[in-house]
């Protein structure tokens, strides 16, 4: 018996969430007194999860596996699953998790339970507790399959270091065949991507139009965020669509989101409900973002947000 982790690499390297899904793996393989192993899919820094409690790593080097195909890394989790005798297996809820994690509770027959956000309460019945109603609410869901898939939300259990003397060992699955390929990908490259900032700038139709988001861009710069907007906004062609987030466009998990002149649209809210911490800026007192807001400062953004860049700037200078 085992627990199975899936730890997703880009370009060779793992990303912090990767980091947070073993370090929950560890936990739990500890509530089952069992060991953690690890899948890793053409990864070149597999020690690295040693530190967060892989006491084996599954290497799988495969050059037809560089495009993320769902139904293939899916049936490659299986094997895995079966070579490991794992009873739980444990995957990231990314975009690509959003896809692969009900193909492989299907493939190994099990019991499945999507944005988990805690460790298990129980394991004899098997309960964790998930997110619902786009993080508005929460449910107790018990998996009483022998095989159980998580998919772990975002940001939620918090990254833990647990070294052990771990050991990597090569994988060869059977890759299956697929009739779908990839011509050209296009990736953003040298910033911050939403799914993996810590930190998110986002900004809507208060800015008034394209020409003012550089004060957005610089205050995302020193923060070390990424950038993101409304949906009224990309929908205007100020800002690519790939900067849209909320229920409809990309979810937001970071532990800091910053709102410049976005009203707080419910379907806005939905989709960055789970961030920590949300701070709004707006003329609006009576915007209902300030209802979800933890900090919120009624003022102009032409104003604020350039005093606001000084202030951090003077700051960083001091702290160097």
């Amino acid at each position: 018996m085992s627990v199975l982790v899936l730890a997703e690499a880009s370009e060779g390297k793992f990303k912090k969430s990767t980091f947070e899904v073993t370090s929950y793996g560890k936990k739990v393989a500890e509530q089952l007194d069992t060991n953690l192993v690890v899948l890793a899919i053409n990864a070149t820094e597999n020690e690295t999860l040693y530190k967060y409690g892989a006491e084996k790593v599954l290497n799988v080097s495969n050059e037809a596996l560089a495009t993320f195909n769902a139904k293939i890394v899916a049936n490659i989790v299986k094997q895995a699953a079966e070579k490991e005798n794992s009873t739980v297996v444990i995957i990231d809820s990314n975009i690509n998790g959003l896809y692969l994690a009900p193909l492989v509770a299907v493939n190994l027959n099990a019991g499945f339970a999507s944005n988990v956000m805690s460790l298990p309460s129980s394991t004899s019945p098997f309960v964790v507790k998930r997110k619902a109603f786009s993080s508005k609410a929460f449910n107790n869901c018990e998996i009483s399959t022998e095989i159980k898939v998580i998919a772990l939300a975002k940001n939620s259990y918090g990254v833990f270091e647990n070294e052990v003397s771990g050991k990597t060992e090569s994988f060869s699955p059977e890759i299956p065949s697929s009739n779908l390929t990839s011509e050209s990908i296009e990736q953003t490259t040298g910033t911050v991507t939403i799914a993996d900032a810590d930190i998110v700038v986002s900004a809507g139709r208060g800015l008034k139009g394209p020409e003012n988001w550089g004060m957005v861009e610089e205050l995302a710069t020193i923060l070390g965020a990424a950038t993101a907007c409304s949906k009224p906004v990309s929908d205007l062609g100020w800002r690519p669509h790939s900067e849209h987030v909320g229920q409809t466009g990309k979810p937001v998990a970071s532990n800091l989101y910053i709102a410049i002149g976005i009203s707080g649209a419910i379907q806005h809210l939905a989709g960055i409900n789970s961030s920590k911490v949300k701070v709004v800026i707006n003329t609006d007192a009576e915007a209902p973002f300030f209802k979800a807001a933890d900090y919120g400062i009624v003022g102009d953004a032409f104003e604020v947000i350039p005093t606001l860049i000084e202030k951090l700037k003077e700051f960083k200078a001091n702290n160097a």
